[in-house]
């Protein structure tokens, strides 16, 4: 089973449990309803953008799709116990790369921001589609070189380069040239 088949069944249990369609599920979020079955029945790896839109009209945080267990105390990750990573398409509905996401606080209960490190895979820039959702990202490059589209803008920033910028505005990660590393802190509210 690969890790994003969970996501997908988490996803299904939290709508169950609150008694949602998938039909509704997917107007509320403002997705296609073809998308969030998908996503449910694992026909896909999923993307962060409708993930976190899921998750907000399911009321929970992102993080009850991708991990199993909380921890009230403060969570640690050490370069020696790696996590598993949650393979997630590189865009909405298009194939333009795919991205490895490792959490570094998987199992912190209660959290508001999902600090990531992401394997970037080459991209096609002929297939972006860039993608919006509530809160914030603050992106930190460990190596290569990612091109990020954010609104009209396009910004190339190098190992050692970050950003910090609003997820409402339509925008893009991918690396420029072949595989890169990036550490990501998202921030959605709840």
């Amino acid at each position: 089973m690969a890790e994003y088949d969970k996501v997908g069944e988490r996803i299904r249990k939290v709508r169950e449990s609150r008694k949602i369609t998938t039909a509704d599920l997917a107007e509320r979020a403002g997705l296609n309803p073809d998308l969030v079955a998908g996503l449910e029945n694992n026909e896909m790896p999923p993307s962060l953008a409708p993930l976190i839109k899921i998750a907000r009209v399911l009321g929970v945080r992102l993080g009850t799709f991708l991990d199993d267990v909380d921890s009230l105390g403060p969570v640690i990750s050490r370069a020696d116990s790696p996590v598993k990573a949650v393979r997630f398409a590189g865009s909405t509905g298009a194939v333009s790369g795919e991205l490895d996401f490792y959490s570094l606080a998987h199992n912190k209960a209660g959290r508001h921001m999902e600090p990531f490190v992401i394997d970037i895979h080459g991209s096609s820039s002929k297939e972006i589609k860039p993608s919006s959702h509530e809160g914030e990202e603050f992106i930190y490059v460990l190596q290569g070189m990612v091109e990020i589209f954010y609104g009209k803008e396009t910004y190339l920033l190098e190992a050692g380069d970050s950003i910090y910028l609003d997820s409402i505005v339509d925008h893009h990660v991918h690396s420029k040239n072949g595989e890169a590393k990036i550490l990501a802190v998202v921030y959605t509210p709840y």
